[in-house]
């Protein structure tokens, strides 16, 4: 399985920015669809899908309530995925995963966790008012 390393979260205030990246290694990064997830304070049995994009890069999806604000991108020659948060809110306040999943179609997305088999340790983001 590859291995993910996530960094960037933090702590900023309700309207500010963060910047997550997750560092991959150990297989072909570009074999990989990736995705965020985000798991709540008191939602521990829950991750819930933030953003995904496809092995190309050329498709990517979000759930709706970060549409407009959260921008997902990845870099192949680099093997590093990235969040750009703008605009947070304090319901965005989670820890944050990045997850992969191998696949042949180079513009599919996935938006379900069992889909994922590799996962980082999760990087904390706090929101505060």
């Amino acid at each position: 399985q590859v291995q993910l390393v996530e960094s960037g979260g933090g702590l900023v205030q309700a309207g500010g920015s963060l910047e997550l990246s997750c560092a991959a290694s150990g297989r072909t990064f570009s074999d990989y669809a990736m995705g965020w997830f985000r798991q709540a304070p008191g939602k521990e049995y829950e991750r819930e899908f933030v953003a995904s994009i496809s092995r190309s890069g050329i498709s990517t999806y979000y759930t709706d309530s970060v549409k407009g604000r959260f921008t997902i991108s990845r870099d192949n020659a680099k093997d590093t995925m990235r969040l750009q948060m703008n605009s947070l809110k304090p319901e965005d306040t989670a820890v944050y995963y990045c997850a992969a999943t191998r696949t042949s179609e180079p513009n599919n997305f996935y938006y379900t966790a069992a889909t994922y088999n590799s996962w980082g340790q999760g990087t904390q983001v706090t929101v505060s008012l």
